[in-house]
């Protein structure tokens, strides 16, 4: 065995195991150096492009936000300004209905006193005529004796103190009068 003692301790010195050979340092850097001009070449330029593509996008997309967020403002305030032009027209639409309404009640009550009064004159007429109708066919068939006879009975029943009222003396006044000339 101690033949091979300096056979290990001959190889050791020839041979560093923590240096590297010459060769392999040698296409270590070759490698080294094709890869960074493949990555300076190709990788970081297509690298910068999709980095300054996001930032645009991003950009943009701020810009396209901060137009759509003024359009919505801009919006919103036309939507506020119609919002309050209806409630006006609205408001003088109710005030017009409101005066209108009003006038057709006037006029309702209007036409109806007025129809009223003219009910009421025609039922005056048409009572004043029977009246002066059944009167003159009383004259006719009573005659004037007959007449004074009804008047006394009437007014003794209308009266137990031998005085007449003046719903009986008006009577009596209108059964005594000459018939009116027609």
């Amino acid at each position: 065995m101690p033949m091979h003692a300096p056979s290990i301790l001959a190889q050791t010195t020839q041979h560093n195991p923590l240096i590297p050979k010459t060769f392999d340092i040698v296409w270590s850097v070759v490698c080294v150096v094709v890869i960074t001009v493949l990555f300076w070449k190709y990788v970081l330029p297509r690298f910068h492009t999709v980095l300054a593509q996001r930032t645009e996008k991003i950009e943009g997309g701020i810009e396209r936000a901060e137009q759509i967020q003024a359009d919505a403002q801009e919006a919103l305030a036309r939507y506020t300004a119609g919002l309050s032009q209806a409630r006006g027209e609205a408001a003088r639409i109710r005030a017009q209905a409101r005066a209108r309404g009003e006038q057709i009640l006037a006029e309702a009550r209007s036409t109806a006193e007025q129809e009223r009064d003219r009910i009421i004159a025609a039922g005056t007429s048409h009572l004043q005529a029977q009246r002066a109708q059944i009167l003159a066919e009383l004259r006719a068939e009573l005659g004037t004796v007959s007449i004074d006879v009804a008047g006394r009975v009437l007014g003794e029943s209308l009266s137990a103190d031998g005085t007449h009222s003046a719903t009986v003396e008006g009577f009596l006044a209108e059964l005594t009068a000459p018939p009116p000339t027609p």
